[in-house]
């Protein structure tokens, strides 16, 4: 038995491939008789009839959740959701039927508030596996968008996850993580290397955001620059919350840097 049927999970990959949503976005469904259903995902027809489709054979939807309000992931609910027969909406922020929060259940979800990409972001967990949007990706990292504490609160959220003995991973993008412990130890180191690369710039006197980035997010490609360009606001953000911040640093200007 597959690690999907051994957990009675579906991935559904839509065709949007990019360099933010690596293969496409997962719409992910849930137990069966009937099924849960995990993002929308995008507004794409055959996505959506793929979905109601897999969902039928599983007795239908009885609920859809939403990790965050990034279009890649809900911007398919509302074709979706008259197709389905109206099941409830439940969401952070999204407009819903439900308004979720951390420890909060919806149908066999259980709600682990995750901020970091976006302020309103959830993971849900089902059993031993969790649902993690673009708080964790099947592969590569995410970016943390600035926001007070953000940074911080999403540190403490991987923490969270990474003691609730998870045994897989049901990203947002990319494949399905079948070791969630070491996933959640790559996302900590590297978030944490980041934040030591920043310092030792910093301490080598760079100030601006062309030399941070080219300092510490040296190995970021150039279709990633401005998803770089946002999460070293938040690492700033949160070495001043702390009082780490140097005198004289330069703000980036996030102008233009949309939701992905």
């Amino acid at each position: 038995m597959d690690a999907l049927a051994a957990h009675d999970i579906e991935q559904i990959t839509a065709d949007n491939p990019g360099p933010f949503t690596l293969r496409g976005t997962n719409t992910w469904l849930v137990g069966r008789d009937p099924c849960y259903l995990v993002d929308p995902g995008p507004p794409i027809a055959a996505h959506r009839e793929r979905i109601l489709a897999d969902a039928r054979d599983r007795g239908g939807i009885a609920g859809i959740a939403i990790t965050h309000d990034h279009g890649d992931h809900a911007d398919g609910l509302v074709e979706l959701l008259v197709a389905a027969g109206t099941p409830p909406v439940a969401a952070a922020r999204h407009p819903a039927d439900v308004t979720l929060a951390d420890g909060d259940t919806f149908g066999p979800l259980t709600v682990v508030a995750t901020p970091g990409h976006a302020p309103d972001h959830l993971a849900f967990v089902a059993g031993r596996a969790c649902f993690t949007g673009d708080a964790v990706l099947g592969e590569g990292s995410v970016f943390v968008a600035p926001d007070p504490g953000s940074l911080r609160g999403y540190l403490a959220a991987l923490e969270r996850l990474r003691a609730m003995d998870l045994a897989v991973l049901c990203p947002g993008h990319g494949p399905l993580v079948l070791d969630a412990n070491a996933k959640l130890d790559e996302y900590i180191a590297h978030r944490l290397d980041r934040e030591r690369k920043l310092e030792a710039a910093l301490a080598a006197g760079l100030r601006t955001t062309d030399e941070l980035l080219d300092r510490a997010w040296s190995d970021a490609p150039a279709a990633l620059r401005g998803a770089a360009t946002v999460t070293l606001a938040a690492h700033l953000d949160k070495l001043a919350e702390e009082g780490r911040l140097p005198d004289g640093v330069e703000r980036p200007q996030l102008s233009g840097y949309g939701q992905v």
